[in-house]
Protein backbone atom coordinates (compact mmCIF):
# COMPACT_ATOMS: atom_id res chain seq x y z
CA UNK A 1 0.00 0.00 0.00
CA UNK A 2 1.68 3.41 -1.43
CA UNK A 3 0.90 6.45 -0.18
CA UNK A 4 -2.73 7.57 1.94
CA UNK A 5 -5.70 8.37 0.60
CA UNK A 6 -6.29 11.53 2.40
CA UNK A 7 -4.12 14.34 3.64
CA UNK A 8 -4.19 16.21 6.64
CA UNK A 9 -5.84 19.86 5.89
CA UNK A 10 -8.34 18.15 3.17
CA UNK A 11 -11.27 19.66 3.20
CA UNK A 12 -15.18 19.98 1.34
CA UNK A 13 -17.88 21.94 2.12
CA UNK A 14 -21.67 21.37 1.70
CA UNK A 15 -24.74 23.52 2.13
CA UNK A 16 -28.14 22.42 2.02
CA UNK A 17 -31.08 24.49 2.70
CA UNK A 18 -33.44 22.76 5.28
CA UNK A 19 -36.49 22.27 3.93
CA UNK A 20 -39.93 21.10 5.51
CA UNK A 21 -40.10 18.43 3.42
CA UNK A 22 -36.38 17.08 4.53
CA UNK A 23 -37.89 17.43 8.44
CA UNK A 24 -40.67 15.43 7.27
CA UNK A 25 -39.17 12.76 4.83
CA UNK A 26 -36.64 12.64 8.13
CA UNK A 27 -39.16 11.71 10.65
CA UNK A 28 -41.30 9.15 8.21
CA UNK A 29 -38.08 7.08 7.98
CA UNK A 30 -36.68 7.39 11.33
CA UNK A 31 -40.27 7.18 12.95
CA UNK A 32 -38.80 10.59 15.39
CA UNK A 33 -42.25 12.51 15.16
CA UNK A 34 -41.22 14.46 17.93
CA UNK A 35 -43.55 17.96 18.01
CA UNK A 36 -40.19 19.81 18.08
CA UNK A 37 -39.96 18.51 14.82
CA UNK A 38 -43.57 18.26 13.22
CA UNK A 39 -46.03 20.10 15.25
CA UNK A 40 -46.09 23.73 14.34
CA UNK A 41 -48.44 25.09 17.19
CA UNK A 42 -46.86 23.14 20.10
CA UNK A 43 -43.34 24.83 19.05
CA UNK A 44 -45.30 28.28 18.68
CA UNK A 45 -45.45 27.92 22.59
CA UNK A 46 -41.95 27.13 23.03
CA UNK A 47 -38.81 29.16 23.52
CA UNK A 48 -37.85 28.43 20.34
CA UNK A 49 -41.01 29.57 18.50
CA UNK A 50 -40.77 27.02 15.59
CA UNK A 51 -39.80 23.50 14.44
CA UNK A 52 -36.65 22.39 14.21
CA UNK A 53 -34.83 20.03 12.13
CA UNK A 54 -33.47 16.60 13.96
CA UNK A 55 -29.85 16.65 15.12
CA UNK A 56 -29.72 13.09 13.46
CA UNK A 57 -30.41 14.95 9.85
CA UNK A 58 -27.75 16.95 10.41
CA UNK A 59 -25.57 13.94 11.21
CA UNK A 60 -26.94 12.61 7.31
CA UNK A 61 -25.59 15.93 6.46
CA UNK A 62 -22.18 15.49 8.04
CA UNK A 63 -22.09 11.99 6.23
CA UNK A 64 -22.85 13.68 2.85
CA UNK A 65 -19.71 15.73 3.27
CA UNK A 66 -17.35 12.56 4.36
CA UNK A 67 -18.77 11.28 1.14
CA UNK A 68 -17.42 13.98 -0.85
CA UNK A 69 -14.18 14.01 0.64
CA UNK A 70 -13.25 10.64 0.00
CA UNK A 71 -15.16 9.84 -3.49
CA UNK A 72 -11.92 9.83 -5.22
CA UNK A 73 -10.81 6.83 -2.81
CA UNK A 74 -13.44 4.98 -4.70
CA UNK A 75 -11.30 4.00 -7.63
CA UNK A 76 -8.33 2.30 -5.32
CA UNK A 77 -9.21 -1.44 -6.32
CA UNK A 78 -6.74 -2.36 -2.70
CA UNK A 79 -8.49 -0.45 0.08
CA UNK A 80 -12.57 0.35 0.79
CA UNK A 81 -13.12 3.57 2.81
CA UNK A 82 -16.02 3.28 5.85
CA UNK A 83 -16.91 5.13 8.20
CA UNK A 84 -16.02 3.57 12.14
CA UNK A 85 -18.16 6.15 13.88
CA UNK A 86 -18.37 9.70 15.59
CA UNK A 87 -16.93 11.15 18.32
CA UNK A 88 -17.60 14.52 20.55
CA UNK A 89 -20.80 15.34 18.48
CA UNK A 90 -22.61 17.93 19.93
CA UNK A 91 -25.40 20.21 19.10
CA UNK A 92 -25.01 23.79 20.04
CA UNK A 93 -27.78 26.08 18.48
CA UNK A 94 -31.16 24.53 16.98
CA UNK A 95 -31.22 24.31 12.84
CA UNK A 96 -35.04 25.63 11.70
CA UNK A 97 -36.97 25.09 8.65
CA UNK A 98 -35.83 27.22 6.18
CA UNK A 99 -32.05 27.77 7.43
CA UNK A 100 -29.34 27.08 5.18
CA UNK A 101 -26.57 25.02 6.85
CA UNK A 102 -23.07 24.44 5.46
CA UNK A 103 -20.83 21.53 6.80
CA UNK A 104 -17.15 21.89 6.44
CA UNK A 105 -15.40 18.49 6.81
CA UNK A 106 -11.56 18.56 7.20
CA UNK A 107 -8.86 15.87 7.69
CA UNK A 108 -6.94 16.39 11.13
CA UNK A 109 -4.99 13.98 11.74
CA UNK A 110 -4.03 10.13 9.73
CA UNK A 111 -2.68 7.32 10.91
CA UNK A 112 -1.12 5.09 8.57
CA UNK A 113 -0.67 1.98 10.60
CA UNK A 114 -3.99 1.86 11.64
CA UNK A 115 -5.33 3.29 8.10
CA UNK A 116 -7.53 5.33 9.96
CA UNK A 117 -8.23 9.10 9.33
CA UNK A 118 -10.00 11.41 11.89
CA UNK A 119 -11.46 14.72 10.71
CA UNK A 120 -12.99 17.63 12.45
CA UNK A 121 -16.84 18.51 11.37
CA UNK A 122 -18.23 22.19 12.17
CA UNK A 123 -21.67 22.87 10.68
CA UNK A 124 -22.89 26.82 10.69
CA UNK A 125 -26.02 28.33 9.55
CA UNK A 126 -26.56 31.11 7.17
CA UNK A 127 -26.13 33.75 9.42
CA UNK A 128 -22.17 31.74 10.41
CA UNK A 129 -23.50 30.92 13.83
CA UNK A 130 -21.61 27.11 14.57
CA UNK A 131 -24.83 24.61 15.03
CA UNK A 132 -23.07 21.27 15.33
CA UNK A 133 -19.63 20.20 15.73
CA UNK A 134 -18.24 16.40 15.79
CA UNK A 135 -15.03 13.94 14.50
CA UNK A 136 -15.15 11.50 12.45
CA UNK A 137 -13.15 8.29 11.69
CA UNK A 138 -12.67 6.21 8.47
CA UNK A 139 -10.99 3.12 8.14
CA UNK A 140 -9.54 1.82 5.08
CA UNK A 141 -10.31 -1.66 5.28
CA UNK A 142 -8.27 -4.41 2.56
CA UNK A 143 -10.76 -5.30 -0.45
CA UNK A 144 -11.12 -9.25 -1.03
Amino acid sequence: MGAFHVAVGDAVTFTKTVSESDVYLFAGITGDLSPNHVDKSYMARSRYGRRMAHGALLVGFMSTASTMAIAHCRDDESETPVSVGMDRLRFIKPVFLGDTVTVRYKIAAVDLNRRRSVSSIEVRNQDGALVAVASHILQWVPNA
